[in-house]
């Protein structure tokens, strides 16, 4: 049924049933705000859970690998949970269109939840790693359900509104998370910032239970080849990158190099996108989603964010924490213009953005967070007054305000209501295949410039990961640092290009149609 009454922030109308059938048969349209701010709560979580992590590694590092000077080995703990996030993020879309967004969500959420307690409960680095993975399959299940349940209960011309509010709670998580990581590491150890998520995984278990509605479901067909090569692709490239520094992009075992993994991997990669094309049923992944070209472009751009927000934040809490030498809560505290800016910003950009150009938003948002990167790489040497560091962080919480929202609402304005866990699958895998990439080329980076500007460093007896450095390693390291966050800040570049593309979408609600709670 289509209609042109929709749903909006502040009250629920009733859908009007055609004429001569009777009202009864058709439901009425629920308000869709107070879903969305119980699966905000997960959302919040998962995002809080990376920028915990990024606060963490030094003091996880001194803890489970004190003996290595290879920051490869840390990395994992975030890269684990991200490579088991990226891969099942196709399916985990489509199961939520099959088997309703919130059966898969409130699963996801358990999932998440109890492996938070083990990743805080692990004895070692290796654990840690494999729990951490763990916790990445069920972000895979919560994440496009809160997509896909946008799409499908905000009509259009709100669901800039809707995406602001989604851009403001990573606002929010870069705030609580650095803060809530600092304080819990300082005041109780790394474990904590794992266990913290109990409770408000309980929390939104509870609310998404009560509130959340049981959408229609899609019957689909899975297309179980597209995961395996889509799952091996991913695997090969990933692994290849992040580990090519370990074998110094040589052999790692018998036949097997580094090189060789990439490129099977990128090949592989390629056999997928041809299976996709040649599948007959239901493709992993409709390439008809992407004849829209906001869709295509606005995942360009998704993954380009991925990447830069993911490396850029490893080389700036170690050169903060070991060449400056602050503790996790005062590295965290230079982040709270950026959460503050963040946070305020995304939910006006958001309703602008239902009245006008993508691009006005997309642009600027995306050059100041490339801008504040270059600013931030200037800066980070030994001279450099602490407060100056506030600068670039305010003006990155700017840009943020113009990232996240609009390139959301971008992507999904036009998904069918069939399509929109498919659609939200694709966007947050692009999304984090650009943040794996990002994880494992910045660990790469960070060690060839280590080792550039520190010859020796790899074999040599100290660690980077027990405290502050003495002033004769700092300053190079600190160099070190000030040249490997340049790495994102390129890449950002490629975003700006990339939403120049984009074109102004027609207003209408045309592909809308107006949920019904199943029954």
């Amino acid at each position: 049924m289509k209609h042109s009454e929709t749903p909006g922030a502040a009250s629920a109308r009733p859908a009007e049933a055609p004429a001569g059938t009777a009202s009864a048969a058709t439901p009425p349209a629920r308000n869709p705000w107070p879903a969305l701010w119980a699966l905000v709560i997960g959302f919040f979580m998962i995002l809080v859970d990376t920028t915990i992590v990024s606060v963490a590694n030094p003091a996880i590092k001194a803890a489970l690998d004190p003996d290595s000077n290879n920051l490869d080995n840390v990395v994992w703990v975030t890269s684990a949970y991200l490579l088991a996030y990226a891969v099942p993020l196709l399916i985990t879309g489509r199961l939520g269109d099959r088997f309703g967004p919130k059966n898969i969500y409130l699963i996801g959420l358990t999932v998440f939840t109890l492996a938070s307690l083990a990743c805080g409960l692990s004895p070692t680095l290796g654990a840690l790693i494999a729990f951490r993975a763990v916790q990445g399959l069920g972000a895979a299940m919560m994440t496009p359900q809160t997509m896909a349940i946008i799409t499908r209960t905000f009509p259009p011309n709100q669901r800039g509104a809707a995406m602001g509010l989604w851009g403001a709670t990573s606002g929010v998580a870069m705030l609580v998370g650095p803060l809530a990581g600092g304080l819990l590491v300082d005041g109780f150890g790394w474990e904590w910032i794992f266990f913290i998520n109990i409770p408000v995984g309980i929390v939104g278990f509870v609310l998404a239970w009560m509130l959340v509605p049981k959408l229609e479901t899609h019957p689909h067909r899975f297309d179980l080849v597209g995961v395996f090569l889509s799952a091996t692709a991913l695997f090969l490239i990933v692994f290849g990158l992040q580990e090519g520094e370990t074998y110094d992009w040589g052999v790692i075992w018998g036949p097997i190099t580094v090189w060789g993994l990439i490129i099977t991997g990128v090949g592989v990669l390629g056999l997928f996108i041809w299976q996709q094309f040649r599948t007959k049923s239901e493709p992993l992944v409709p390439m008809e989603l992407f004849r829209d070209r906001n869709f295509s472009v606005a995942n360009i751009g998704i993954a380009t964010v991925g990447f830069t927000v993911t490396s850029m934040s490893l080389p700036l809490m170690f050169f903060i924490q070991l060449a400056r030498g602050l503790s996790p809560t005062e590295a965290a505290l230079l982040l709270v213009p950026m959460a503050v800016a963040a946070g305020v910003l995304s939910p006006l950009a958001g309703r602008w953005l239902d009245r006008t150009d993508p691009r006005v938003l997309l642009v600027p948002g995306l050059l100041l967070v490339a801008g504040s990167l270059v600013l931030y790489s200037v800066l980070m040497n030994l001279d450099t007054p602490i407060w100056m560091y506030l600068i670039p962080s305010f003006i990155m919480g700017v840009g943020n305000a113009g990232m996240w929202g609009p390139l959301a609402t971008t992507a999904t304005r036009n998904l069918s209501p069939r399509q929109a866990g498919a659609g939200a699958g694709i966007y947050n895998t692009t999304r984090t295949i650009g943040s794996v990439l990002g994880s494992a080329a910045i660990a790469v980076f960070m060690q060839a410039r280590i080792e550039a500007n520190i010859p020796g460093a790899g074999e040599s007896g100290g660690s980077f990961g027990s405290g502050a450095l003495p002033p004769a390693i700092a300053e190079p390291f600190a160099v070190a640092m000030s040249q490997a966050i340049l790495l994102p800040a390129a890449v950002m570049l490629v975003g700006v290009v990339a939403v120049l593309f984009l074109r102004r979408p027609v207003p209408s609600t045309a592909a809308w149609e107006a949920p019904v709670e199943a029954q």
